[in-house]
């Protein structure tokens, strides 16, 4: 198995920068709540399992509420809370750590759940779904195993294993698809879907049926997700929110603010004001 590596905290001014942060709104004021650190797969599980997450508080004096923007990919999280497989969410969603506890999630690669689904992932886009009612008694005890394990590598080992004995085949399609999402994350001149298609040889309806199927939600969702996660970094940094959305696709600023506080919980220019606290 790949060795654990912790994530080490950036200076606030670099914002959403990190992989480990893009998405968590005000992410450096948890730095004092809780740990996190995230794990490699192993080369066995690798074309489906993008990385392995845990995150761990203890003696919380008040709780804390951790609110992410979301990801196009499906995961699966264990706590003493919930363990479940979430579809991609449309919206933010947050968690609220109290007490003492620890989370392990398993994000998937985008397009690598399908192999293990059987099916097309967008049935289950919105959804939360309990282990146990997915996979049965098998999924079930897996929950207890996790739970009952003090220790996070051997938990992931536990996930790994239980993963690969669903049987899951290698899907080229999947790949595929996977190399699109990640062209859509780290090129901000994509901006439509239309270009994201001529990119990948598709024409638009391919590319939204091949999305639907593999991701669970469309390109057009994927690429304003990405930007949106850009737009949340560098509105951290103070940028001007008009040149902002217009570097990013946006018709105007309006238009940005509206998908921003949609998805982030509060408007751009409270986001920015998030700053001066780090």
């Amino acid at each position: 198995m790949s060795s654990m590596a912790a994530i080490v905290p950036r200076p606030p001014e670099a914002g959403l920068v990190e992989t480990r942060q893009r998405g968590w709104v005000d992410p450096y004021a948890g730095l004092g709540a809780f740990d996190f650190f995230r794990q490699a797969p192993s080369p066995e599980i690798s074309a489906y399992v993008d990385h392995f997450w845990v995150v761990t508080w203890t003696d919380l004096a008040e709780p804390y509420e951790q609110r992410i923007v979301s990801h196009p990919t499906v995961n699966m999280t264990i706590t003493r809370d919930f363990h479940r497989l979430a579809g991609v969410i449309r919206g933010g969603f947050s968690y609220t750590m109290r007490d003492s506890g620890r989370v392990l999630g398993t994000r998937f690669r985008p397009g690598g759940f399908r192999p293990l689904l059987g099916g097309p992932v967008s049935e289950l886009t919105g959804r939360f779904i309990e282990i146990s009612d997915m996979y049965g008694a098998a999924g079930a005890a897996l929950v207890e195993q996790v739970l009952a394990e003090p220790d996070a590598r051997a938990a992931i080992a536990l996930v790994e294993a239980f993963l690969l004995g669903q049987g899951p085949e290698p899907d080229p399609v999947a790949e595929e698809v996977a190399a699109l999402v990640a062209m859509a994350e780290n090129d901000v001149s994509v901006t439509r879907v239309d270009e994201l298609a001529a990119r990948s040889g598709r024409s638009v309806r391919s590319l939204q049926r091949l999305f639907r199927d593999y991701v669970g939600i469309g390109p057009k969702w994927v690429i304003r997700r990405f930007r949106l996660h850009e737009a949340a970094d560098r509105v951290y940094q103070g940028l001007d929110l008009a040149t902002l959305a217009g570097e990013l696709g946006y018709t105007d600023q309006a238009h940005l603010t509206r998908d921003f506080t949609a998805a982030v919980g509060m408007p751009p220019a409270a986001y920015a004001r998030l700053r001066s606290r780090a």
